[in-house]
């Protein structure tokens, strides 16, 4: 099947400051896989068949990494909505937690909560086998350890942060690029009153929407 993402803007890979950029662009996926990016009009024209998702004014970006899965999921506690603890991270929450079922619902919870602010790659290593299967089924890109970013460890309001864009460089924050090829995985964020970033990207916490592998599986009410 053929969907076709439209969006103000499309920035196939921000961490290149001399790669293109398409106004009033879209991304054509093709069964989990990016077929093209470009000029809406154009890959409308070429492709009139294709599904059409039309994001209006929002920046489509490749999605983030976030270099404190491991803190996040396996330290860190994720409350349920019944414990009415709000849905903000526990610090060290786990720490010494031997029920491999409450990790694993903590870290499924944790998981979803990050497709919010752009997630898409998440850095371990990731010891507990609860914690593994939760990320392997959630879809997101597991990194080892290679997705710790320059700093992240110097940026104590980011440490326990699910958004990566607290304290962190957008162009740096970014998981990759939206490749010919590649696997489908980009976020959408709102454009921001402010105008977002000084760095050109988006401001934290402005997620809008998520596609993994071609599946939308992530989308703000």
């Amino acid at each position: 099947m053929l969907t076709l993402h439209r969006a103000a803007l499309v920035l196939p890979d921000p961490a290149d400051p001399t790669a293109p950029s398409h106004s009033d662009g879209a991304v054509l996926v093709r069964d989990g896989l990016v077929e093209a990016v470009g000029p809406y009009a154009e890959l409308a024209a070429a492709q009139p068949t294709a599904r059409v998702r039309d994001w209006g004014d929002a920046l489509l970006t490749p999605g983030l990494r976030h270099p404190q899965g491991h803190r996040l999921l396996e330290r860190a506690y994720h409350p349920d909505p019944r414990e009415e603890l709000g849905d903000a991270p526990v610090p060290d929450g786990l720490v010494g937690e031997a029920d491999e079922a409450r990790c694993g619902a903590s870290a499924r919870r944790g998981l979803q909560r990050m497709l919010g602010f752009g997630v898409t790659a998440v850095a371990g290593p990731f010891e507990r086998a609860s914690v593994r299967t939760a990320v392997t089924r959630s879809g997101l890109v597991a990194l080892r350890g290679a997705g710790a970013l320059p700093g992240a460890a110097s940026l104590p309001e980011a440490v326990w942060s699910l958004d990566p864009l607290v304290g962190l460089p957008f162009a740096e924050a970014v998981h990759g690029r939206l490749a010919v090829g590649g696997r489908a995985d980009f976020a959408l964020f709102e454009p921001g009153a402010d105008g977002g970033r000084p760095d050109g990207g988006p401001s934290a916490g402005g997620c809008r929407a998520v596609v993994l592998g071609g599946r939308l599986v992530f989308r703000r009410r």
